[in-house]
């Protein structure tokens, strides 16, 4: 399989680049620059990602590009291109003008197979305080903007090729054809990374690395852990055993709804009542973090009291997917900052004697739906919005109990199925309900009451890592803040989250 190397410099919008190239249906990996982790034979070609960083800075990253440039294409992203330019003999200054956000093409080499297909005008997305004031002797210009002289260049004699605009970010239009026109006119990559494929090479890799052993999974009834679950089943068969865990935390009717729905995939699942655990450890817990931590640790303990009643189980097995270890572990340990913990990432206390397998570590939520298609999984459940791990535990602000678990249960079901009756669920990325930990006060008949208060939350996104707000209708808003104040008890208040991400995460806590 071929593949393409981005050189991660820390940039908000490295993982932007990795997902347009896989648009493409071309594989690539996001690596640290300074990391040994990887071969760099193992790719066809190269892009260096954006940093925060100034490469006139003495923090500046500087990789090793003495195996990669002028003997594998190459293109530079912003801070990409300024290093080529910078510590190749050229000047990098301080600019004189705003470079941030919409600019425009002003001129193009047209004889550049970089642009092709790309005409003046072309609207791109700037983001730097630095610009490029000279080129090395052996660098061409082949475009400008109004403010940038060298917005585009290349080097004489090589497929080395950099644009100080974000060809990975929508604001720029032609942005993926000029991505086609490097990896696949200049690089040559065939574009033949699709979820078939994807499957296949899955299958046999997962083949090839368990053997014969014997793995348990823990399902969800989401995407990601029911499409893991199908592929390590083509793979091993009846050694893969799955293991539905009820926290206490999961949505109204989830625990029943999803065994009978895992029934028709032919999948081994064992069902199991954790709730009291999980609240014992959760008890008078507020910290949003510590949470997440004590959930996981929970999850982890029922996993390996159920894997010991397995013979000979070997293998954990999880639905990580690309998002999880991004905001968890930064992009493969690299020089992005951690946002916040998944209790599925990460490795395994000592104790729990299993290894981990991962097969949709490195996939988006979007690639993992395309992936379960192809597998022939029915839409309702590809269609199913994401829920998280821990459950409403990170929906409930403050500690937790089973009475508020009962209250955010009856609220949240209002709201999807609401959304469903609507048609709007489809609409919908992610919605959700929060239970705030406040109190209000309210008018009930001619009695004054002083109950929780709610909000709702909904998001359009592709894969999570950026989100707006769904402008839902008034009267859907207005019918669904009704029914929930009339038909649950404890609750005397509803308000809408208009938040986007970022700042905001989609999550509250």
């Amino acid at each position: 399989m071929e593949k393409v190397l981005i050189l991660d410099f820390g940039s908000q919008f490295t993982q932007l680049i990795a997902r347009r190239v896989r648009e493409l249906n071309i594989y690539s990996e996001i690596h640290p620059y300074n990391s040994d982790k990887f071969d760099v034979n193992d790719f066809e070609a190269v892009i260096l990602s954006g940093s925060p960083h100034s490469v006139r800075s003495d923090e500046a990253p500087q990789p090793d590009l003495s195996l990669i440039k002028g003997k594998k294409p190459l293109l530079g992203v912003c801070y990409g291109a300024q290093y080529l330019a910078h510590f190749y003999g050229g000047e990098v200054g301080s600019s004189n003008t705003r470079e941030y956000g919409r600019a425009h093409l002003a001129k193009i080499e047209s004889d550049e197979v970089l642009f092709e297909g790309i005409n003046e005008g072309s609207q791109v997305w700037m983001s730097h305080s630095d610009t490029i004031l000279s080129l090395p002797s052996n660098y061409k210009k082949i475009a400008s903007t109004e403010d940038v002289d060298n917005a585009a260049f290349k080097i004489d004699g090589e497929d080395t090729f950099a644009i100080q605009f974000h060809p990975e970010v929508y604001h720029t239009k032609d942005g993926t054809q000029l991505l086609e026109n490097f990896l696949v006119k200049i690089a040559g990559l065939k574009q033949e990374w699709t979820p078939n494929s994807f499957v296949e090479d899955t299958v046999n890799g997962l083949k090839e690395k368990i053997g014969n052993d014997k793995v348990v999974l823990g399902l969800s009834g989401g995407v990601d852990s029911t499409v893991a679950a199908v592929l390590l089943h083509k793979a091993i068969g009846k050694n893969l055993y799955c293991i539905f865990v009820d926290n206490g935390l999961l949505r109204k009717n989830e625990f029943e709804g999803v065994l009978k729905q895992y029934e028709h995939l032919g999948l081994n699942v064992k069902g199991v009542n954790a709730k009291d655990k999980f609240y014992s450890e959760l008890a008078g817990e507020s910290d949003p973090e510590k949470k997440r931590k004590a959930i996981g640790k929970v999850f982890i303990d029922v996993f390996d009291e159920e894997s010991n009643l397995i013979q000979d189980v070997k293998w954990l097995a999880q639905g990580t997917i690309y998002p999880d270890v991004i905001e968890s572990l930064s992009v493969s340990g690299g020089p992005s900052a951690t946002i916040k913990s998944h209790h599925n990432v990460g490795g395994l206390p000592d104790y729990m004697k299993l290894e981990i397998v991962e097969p949709l570590r490195l996939l988006f939520k979007d690639e993992v739906r395309r992936v379960g298609r192809s597998m022939g999984l029915n839409e309702e459940l590809l269609g199913r919005h994401p829920f998280p791990g821990p459950g409403l535990a990170i929906r409930i602000l403050g500690d937790i109990t089973a009475e508020k678990v009962r209250i955010l249960q009856e609220v949240d079901y209002i709201f999807i199925e609401g959304l469903k009756k609507a048609n709007l669920y489809n609409d919908v990325w992610q919605a959700g309900a929060i239970l705030l930990p406040v109190q209000t006060v309210g008018v009930m008949g001619d009695e004054r009451t002083y109950e929780q208060a709610v909000a709702l939350r909904a998001v359009e996104s592709t894969d999570g890592m950026t989100a707006d707000w769904c402008h839902l209708p008034y009267e859907f808003l207005a019918k669904t803040s009704n029914d929930i104040i009339n038909k649950v008890v404890g609750v005397n208040r509803v308000v809408y989250d208009i938040s986007s991400k970022p700042p905001a995460t989609i999550e509250w806590e």
